[in-house]
């Protein structure tokens, strides 16, 4: 399946006009020839390291051989259960993967002590941890997350006589601290070029080898992006990444702002994950020098869809671009479809493509180690935890500004945060909370959507702070943030740490917070105290 995208309204317009300028300046040509001066000097060093994903499918090639036979190893001794601890692109695109190719992959993205649990435990009929093995995936090698979810599975192996070497294997640049622990203690080790950012490498190790010995086929996966990448390399009106980066990041002939929220809507047809890992690519590449594309996961049936502000524009994903059942000349939306490996690849291009547009580096991640440094000197001080400014149906209320707090209830602490959207303004909504546990919280975002009147988007936490939390600091300072906590007396030791897994998710919320209130952006903090009794009062609040 080739990929394709067609246009309507807006998007068809601005494409129109930016397109051929595209085509004239030899863009796609220049991104496949790994060109680093296409995003200015500023870009240059950066984007001299940071292009080889564009060489990916074939530098990969060599690897299908290798997971396949390392998947055959682990069945043959009775390993039947794959847990992938990572973040963001280190996670996202082999969630994606697996999804699509209906393997089970356990992927562990969270530091709630609860998920943390349940990835050493397993469903209680897989065997658990004797029948598990460990993909550690780290670009870095020092991801904070990913190397406790290590410590904690390192220790369980031990305590149940398990050789940690045997079940541990480990994807990361060459020379990193991981792989130096890797080696020493004898894992295997899966080595990825350097010379590609986290976000751009589903077409590397760290997509193909989880997903891979998962039971994914790999193989068929980068045969779909080797048949996308002829019509995305070449300099041509429709090159669908040509297209789909003007749409979305070009500027309109009669210089009318563009639609910077960008809603991500499936009509089913699309693999599960796609628009999670769409969301990564596109906020942590251009939310950056106050400008960015703000991507929006929706459901088909959102408020936004039924009400589209002014600033957003619809990107719905389809089976069959051409189905006129789907679309109408009428509407102002883009579509797109294509097989995964296509949906990678175009995606890549698009984004890089749209980082020239927006004048900025889509290669760098300026702000994303703000929250991480706010985090590490919380663990490291211990300060004691501001009291809240009040409590209500066991919610505890924490606010960045006194005024926020002054109605005294959280209905009213909503209303008043609400106020503080401008015209282009969003909401971010983030859960730092067990999702296992709580997986109906996602659904508050619907309620907040309609409630505030503006694109909000969702996320996890801590996962969304290794993909729209650039955006947060480094894009247009126009969001309110609304973080959910909880009290549980769940908890789990860090082997080799000071803190445990229920410090270190509180320390990531509070210091997240700590960022955004430093930047200017107002954040209301609800902690649930009694999660699973609060949360009926938290959604009778946002209704």
């Amino acid at each position: 399946m080739s990929f394709e995208v067609r246009l309507s309204g807006h998007p068809e317009a601005v494409a129109a006009h930016v397109v051929p300028q595209l085509v004239a300046d030899l863009v796609a040509s220049g991104v496949t020839a790994a060109d680093p001066t296409l995003w200015g000097a500023a870009a240059e060093a950066e984007a001299r390291v940071r292009l080889g994903w564009v060489d990916a499918v074939m530098a990969s090639r060599p690897l299908v051989a290798e997971i396949a036979a390392l998947r055959e190893q682990f069945l043959a001794r009775g390993v039947t259960r794959f847990v992938l601890a990572g973040m963001g692109g280190s996670s996202l695109a082999p969630e994606v993967i697996a999804a699509s190719f209906d393997v089970p992959l356990t992927v562990l993205d969270s530091t709630a002590p609860g998920e943390v649990l349940a990835a050493l435990d397993g469903d209680g009929s897989d065997g658990g941890l004797t029948r598990t093995a460990l993909i550690v995936s780290s670009k870095s090698g020092s991801t904070l997350e990913t190397d406790s979810a290590r410590r904690a599975f390192e220790a369980q192996f031990r305590d149940l006589g398990i050789d940690p070497a045997e079940r541990i294997v480990v994807v990361t640049d060459p020379d990193s601290p991981l792989a130096q622990w890797a080696t020493s203690v004898g894992c295997r080790v899966f080595t990825a070029d350097p010379n590609v950012g986290g976000r751009y490498s589903a077409l590397t190790a760290f997509g193909l080898v989880p997903a891979g010995l998962a039971g994914a086929d790999v193989g068929a996966l980068l045969d779909e992006a080797e048949a996308t990448m002829l019509t995305v390399a070449v300099d041509a009106p429709d090159n669908p990444a040509l297209v789909l980066a003007a749409a979305l990041a070009g500027t309109p002939a009669d210089g009318a702002p563009r639609k910077d929220k960008i809603a991500l809507v499936s009509d089913g047809t699309a693999p599960a994950g796609l628009a999670d890992w769409i969301e990564q690519l596109m906020a942590e590449s251009t939310g950056k020098e106050g400008t960015g594309l703000l991507p929006v996961v929706l459901l088909p049936v959102s408020p936004e869809i039924d009400d589209a502000t002014d600033d957003l524009q619809i990107v719905r994903f389809v089976n069959d671009v051409d189905d006129t059942g789907m679309f109408d000349d009428t509407w102002s939306e883009i579509l797109v479809s294509g097989s995964l490996g296509g949906h990678f690849l175009t995606w890549e291009y698009a984004i890089a493509i749209a980082g020239r547009l927006l004048g900025i580096d889509p290669f760098d991640q300026p702000d994303v180690e703000a929250a991480k440094a706010a985090t590490r000197r919380l663990l490291e001080a211990r300060p004691i935890e501001a009291p809240p400014a009040f409590v209500e149906e066991g919610i505890e209320v924490r606010v960045s500004e006194p005024d926020l707090a002054a109605a005294g209830t959280v209905r009213g602490v909503l209303d008043e945060l609400w106020t503080r959207l401008g015209p282009d303004g969003y909401v971010s909504l983030q859960a730092y909370v067990d999702r296992d546990a709580l997986p109906q919280l996602a659904g508050l975002r619907e309620l907040v959507a309609a409630d505030a009147a503006r694109p909000t988007t969702f996320g996890w936490g801590p996962r969304f702070l290794h993909s729209t939390g650039q955006y947060h600091k480094g894009g247009p300072a126009t969001g309110v943030f609304l973080q959910i906590r909880e009290r549980t007396e769940v908890d789990l030791e860090i082997p080799g740490r000071t803190f445990t897994f229920g410090e270190l998710i509180a320390a990531q919320a509070a210091g997240d917070a700590a960022v955004l209130a430093d930047h200017g952006r107002p954040v209301v903090t609800l902690t649930l105290t009694d999660p699973q009794a609060d949360i009926l009062g938290l959604f009778e609040a946002a209704d």
